[in-house]
């Protein structure tokens, strides 16, 4: 008996959000979407039984990463359901598990598995957050006025630990209600939405500090009507780069070389094999950054149990070591002094400044790497395509249908518009990161690329509601 048959009682006993008998119209589907939005939102609001509100420190790039809401119940965010979906189509594309998708009993046994990975994950991350203290369960950090519950403070712990695992397990199935009742996936959705509020928020918050709005256009208007033209402007500074930001990345969403291609059974009929420059989408960023973010976490569970390998940490933020140099760059509306300070801090201290470089060239190197294991390991790579090509009877004009023909003439395009691309996402990144974007660099690539596919979701179901036929067809 194989591992994969000794998981199937589990899997079949594992809850499953039922498919529609029939499938739902467009309307229907915006309010199933607009639904598990709004519990979201609602549960990024609710803090866990247990929990110590004065020592939890948000970090506003690891929220937008995983779509999180730091020491509430969704803590953990999607971080479970993608690391437990990466993990496996590695592995799948790596031949190290051997599973036939084109079946229905192999696809079941793949989204189970998979289901399984995530709430395993799920707790296991909880348990790194609450037992490291970055989110310090009731009397566990030293001052704590926050009694325990019975107290005891490994008995909060673990109650405080099921609770954010049950967080990430409930985003769990409210991405697949919408997979099967809404358009697009939850996953994406998260992350649209936490940017998306990061930016609304940052912008037009009117809460006020000091008698000084948060927001940055209210602040903005604050410093005109007391006179001060110069703050205002370099107020203004992190909205201008976000634009800029997200008017490049919709510009490069549209760059693509487009491959003529034609039946050889049917002369006349042909078609295009589009080549994007970001081939491998927003892919590389997000792994790359989740690499850098767990290196933080893996060095802050270290130095809390006495072994800081990788840095000392002070507030659970590096001061030094490999997790200082490859962390993402404090935020310059954080820094005291604005944007002129956070310009002459880079300018004047050396050791900020390799900060800078260090991060831009790990992060630009992970992308790189990412980029290039991804499309081997998922069937992106010249040869793969290739064979898929080759099975549908499509060849390049002017060349024998062989398969090791279309994949030589491929490999031209592909591994050099992979590292391209990879490059260009990373570099983008760095640079919103530096320049203070709202929604981080990694957050706006993420968003316009879900938002793309949202609005290509969007009109290919009104598309089916005008002509039914063609679900049939497309199906």
């Amino acid at each position: 008996m194989s591992v994969f048959d000794a998981l199937k009682p589990i899997i079949n006993v594992l809850p499953e959000v039922k498919r529609p008998e029939r499938i739902p119209g467009l309307q229907q589907k915006l309010v199933w979407t607009g639904a598990v939005l709004l519990l979201f939102f609602l549960l990024g609001q609710v803090y866990p039984i247990g929990v110590d509100p004065a020592g939890i420190v948000r970090f506003e790039r690891l929220e937008i990463l995983l779509g999180s809401r730091t020491g509430t119940l969704i803590t953990a965010g999607i971080g479970p359901i993608v690391l437990a979906s990466i993990f496996l189509q590695l592995a799948f594309g790596a031949r190290l598990i051997n599973i036939d998708l084109h079946t229905p009993d192999g696809k079941k046994l793949f989204q189970g598995l998979q289901k399984i990975l995530a709430i395993a994950l799920s707790f296991g991350e909880a348990s790194i957050y609450v037992f490291s203290n970055y989110i310090p369960a009731a009397g566990a950090l030293p001052g704590s006025t926050v009694a325990p519950l019975l107290g005891s403070v490994l008995f909060t712990q673990i109650i405080l630990a099921l609770q954010l695992a049950l967080g990430s397990i409930i985003l769990l199935y409210l991405d697949e209600v919408v997979q099967k009742y809404g358009i697009g996936s939850g996953i994406s959705l998260f992350i649209a939405a936490g940017v998306t509020q990061a930016i609304f928020v940052g912008s037009l918050s009117i809460a006020s500090t000091g008698g000084i709005p948060a927001g940055l256009i209210p602040q903005a208007i604050y410093y005109l009507l007391g006179g001060d033209i110069t703050t205002a402007i370099w107020t203004l500074v992190p909205i201008f780069f976000t634009v800029v930001v997200f008017l490049v990345v919709v510009y490069v969403e549209g760059m693509k070389i487009e491959l003529p291609l034609a039946y050889g059974q049917a002369r006349g009929l042909g078609a295009r094999y589009p080549i994007k420059f970001l081939y491998v989408s927003n892919i590389p960023v997000i792994l790359a950054a989740a690499v850098l973010l767990n290196i933080q976490l893996f060095g802050l569970f270290m130095a809390q149990a006495g072994f800081p390998l990788l840095g000392t940490y002070q507030n659970n933020q590096p001061v030094d070591g490999l997790a200082y140099y490859t962390t993402a760059l404090p935020s310059p509306l954080l820094m005291p002094g604005g944007y002129p300070a956070y310009i002459q801090l880079y300018f004047t201290q050396a050791r900020e400044l390799l900060h800078v470089i260090v991060y831009g060239v790990a992060l630009v190197i992970l992308c790189v790497i990412f980029g290039w294991f991804w499309i081997e390991s998922t069937g992106m790579g010249a040869k793969d395509v290739a064979a898929q090509l080759n099975k549908t009877g499509l060849q390049i004009p002017g060349f024998r249908q062989d398969p090791r023909v279309m994949e030589k003439i491929l490999d031209r395009y592909i591994p050099v518009i992979t590292i391209l691309g990879s490059i260009f996402v990373g570099v983008l990144a760095w640079f919103a990161d530096i320049t203070g974007a709202l929604g981080t660099g990694t957050g706006i690539l993420l968003t316009v690329g879900i938002l793309y596919r949202f609005y290509e979701d969007l009109a290919q179901q009104q598309i089916f509601e005008m002509y039914p036929v063609l679900r049939k067809i497309v199906k």
